[in-house]
């Protein structure tokens, strides 16, 4: 994996998961920071057909807090790092039965988070690029200078712990943001998680109201969560998606005969709600007729299968959601006046994504964790001007279309940074970004800029390793700092 600074190029934290509750995530937290403090021993693994390069490595690396594992057959070894999970694995490349490349897919696609060194006697330019391409840390000749590789090897020691560290750290923050499973920390966002709470242990109906995929989903099951019903079921009635012909069906179920197909008795999602919370997401696309005996459910808690000549008694909470403008909608008489005042006695209304700015960077790092993990990546954020793509987009489709964005980009991206072109084609084709994207194909640069823009765009991805650099671009270190020494082209950002 090609190393990057934790902060260099993106304001990090992510999270991973669904986040824990607040009291939880504090046992939890502390935990992790007495694991992160107590420094366990680092595994490194070294494979080698060599027993005697074997020896030279042990003696060179061996160090307190350091277990070092050696092995000369590399298939016994690709065994041991399964179960162990070292987080260094220096490799010989050529080696009978498996070489080192083929050892090298094999780990990234067990765990892209351990580092690969590979060591070779025939080295070239090719096969470097080829090997960090596929995942390596890097790749050293030899014989092996033993300074070098203990210094490459502290680099990854001291790399892994800022990782640790940093993970704990952006654990800990995004609790600190986070609210029964949302993410905020904007003026807008916090005083929703303060109406949640207030009105959790009291109310019987709740209208939330806001754009497509802003999360109104998620404020009913905090709301659920935080009520005395908590322990209770909670179901969910997509009222658009569900035809009008079966709709009062699925709500409140029906009696054998009671239509064609209606061979035996069923009951409906409020009975299955009974005791716990329901959410009638897409109430605005309700048909009137169901709107006609929902009423009576809210007004009285009593409910009527559809054929059946009595009514049952329920316990249900009910908790409205809507994109559409209920108020127009009643002026149309396109829904009932009465069913909205009894639905909207306490309303709940979240903003778009656009008018809750800062919480962007606090969504960013959860989801960049949260997809890193599910494709076993280590995602570490995104480059800089991903990361202004992102920033600057619209986000029409608010915190469900981020989610979408970022989940996309995140299965393109190699490790450890999401770039610019791993993002989804309307983000950059928007004005904002587009305007960041220029190729060098389309500016009017000398070939002694191109030249100086590769450079810096080689060293950037080596993690300011200048002396790979040099060889990756088979170019002299002299010339190599010659170029460094000219600024970058302002048209390459």
């Amino acid at each position: 994996m090609l190393l990057a600074s934790v902060f260099s190029t993106t304001k990090k934290p992510s999270s991973s998961g669904i986040l824990a509750q607040s009291h939880d995530g504090q046992k939890s937290c502390k935990m992790e920071v007495v694991t992160a403090r107590s420094k366990t021993p680092v595994v490194l693994l070294a494979v080698d057909d060599d027993p005697t390069s074997l020896e030279l490595i042990e003696a060179t690396l061996a160090q307190d807090g350091l277990e070092i594992l050696t092995e000369t057959d590399p298939v016994r070894a690709l065994r041991l790092i399964s179960s162990r999970r070292p987080q260094i694995v220096i490799s010989d490349l050529m080696m009978p039965g498996l070489t080192g490349m083929e050892l090298l897919s094999e780990i990234v696609r067990l765990d892209s988070t351990i580092d690969v060194l590979l060591l070779t006697a025939h080295y070239s330019t090719q096969a470097a690029v080829e090997a960090i391409q596929k995942g390596a840390s890097d790749y050293l000749n030899k014989p092996v200078d033993t300074r070098q590789l203990r210094h490459k090897v502290d680099q990854l020691i001291a790399e892994g712990r800022r990782r640790q560290s940093t993970s704990h750290l952006d654990s800990e923050l995004l609790r600190a943001y986070e609210h029964r499973g949302i993410i905020g920390r904007s003026p807008l966002m916090l005083e929703v998680f303060d109406r949640v709470e207030r009105i959790a242990a009291h109310y019987r109906n709740v209208l939330v109201c806001g754009p497509t995929g802003t999360g109104k989903e998620l404020v009913a099951k905090a709301l659920h969560q935080a009520s005395p019903v908590a322990c209770g079921p909670f179901v969910v009635c997509n009222a658009a998606a569900i035809p009008e012909n079966l709709l009062e069906s699925e709500l409140f179920g029906h009696v054998r005969g009671a239509f064609t197909g209606a061979t035996q008795d069923k009951p409906g999602l409020f009975e299955a709600a009974h005791g716990g919370t329901i959410l009638l997401d897409e109430i605005g696309d309700m048909p009137l007729q169901a709107q006609t005996k929902l009423l009576r459910v809210v007004q009285h808690q009593e409910m009527q299968r559809v054929g059946a000549s009595g009514t049952r008694k329920i316990n249900v909470r009910i908790v409205a959601a809507t994109h559409r403008d209920l108020r127009a909608m009643v002026a149309d008489r396109t829904f009932r006046e009465d069913l909205f005042f009894r639905l909207g006695m306490v309303e709940i209304r979240l903003p778009s994504l656009a008018d809750r700015k800062e919480d962007l960077p606090l969504l960013l790092r959860y989801f960049v964790q949260k997809f890193g993990n599910a494709y076993n990546k280590r995602l570490e954020g995104f480059t800089r001007k991903a990361e202004i793509a992102m920033t600057r987009y619209a986000w029409p489709g608010n915190v469900r279309e981020l989610e979408g964005a970022v989940g996309a980009a995140a299965m393109l991206a190699e490790p450890p940074l999401i770039d610019l072109d791993d993002l989804p084609q309307q983000i950059l084709m928007a004005p904002s970004a587009a305007s960041n994207r220029n190729s060098l194909s389309e500016l009017k640069l000398s070939m002694e800029d191109v030249r100086i823009f590769h450079a810096h765009r080689v060293v950037r991805s080596l993690n300011g390793d200048k002396v790979r650099a040099a060889q990756v671009l088979d170019i002299s270190r002299a010339t190599l700092y010659r170029l460094l020494a000219k600024s970058e082209p302002q048209s390459s950002c």
